[in-house]
């Protein structure tokens, strides 16, 4: 069965660093089965970019009193733990988990990671745009764009429509069929 973690961050500023909000959405046998997001204050606190600002509605007054990257890495790792990895613009969000990884001094897992739009683009061709919002209204999916929790779990959605109209059905299959858009953290 499909056995994954869809994952989302929002930043702070243009650090990789600078997480203010994380979203875990957890796949297990094909069923969406837990979302969480946190709050984190990152190491920018308070000092958040106008721009980031704009983009994902989270002001330093919304995180003064959040736990740090360092205080929820545990939980999460938890909940990621020997899950393939699927994110939005995937470069990004593992590059925003490893420069978090990185500033808290904590060990790189051996995670495997795959782009959502890499799956979209060879399930759906010549769609005009792969974007999470697009796509999502593609497949009638209404959600709270820009929030963690909510875009790991429209990523997790489009995902398993994705598998499903390539007839994957197993992690096996995502290797077979998708074996160059993997890569590791």
């Amino acid at each position: 069965m499909l056995d994954f973690c869809a994952i989302d961050f929002e930043t702070a500023t243009h650090e990789r660093n600078s997480a203010c909000e994380m979203g875990i959405c957890v796949v297990e046998n094909g069923e969406i089965v837990n979302t969480k997001t946190w709050l984190i204050k990152p190491p920018s606190f308070p000092y958040f970019h106008p721009r980031n600002i704009e983009v994902h509605g989270i002001t330093p007054q919304e995180v003064q009193h959040a736990p740090s990257f360092e205080d929820i890495w545990h939980e999460a790792e938890e909940m990621m733990y020997g899950n393939l990895m699927i994110a939005h613009n995937a470069s990004f969000d593992a590059s925003v988990l490893r420069g978090c990884l990185d500033y808290y001094g904590f060990f790189k897992p051996k995670l495997q990671y795959l782009c959502s739009i890499s799956l979209a683009k060879k399930s759906w061709k010549n769609l005009p745009r792969y974007g999470l919002k697009s796509l999502a209204d593609q497949h009638h999916i209404t959600f709270n764009h820009h929030r963690a929790g909510a875009d790991a779990e429209v990523c997790a959605k489009i995902s398993l429509l994705a598998f499903q109209n390539l007839m994957v059905t197993r992690n096996e299959e995502i290797h077979e069929v998708l074996r160059k858009s993997i890569k590791i953290l």
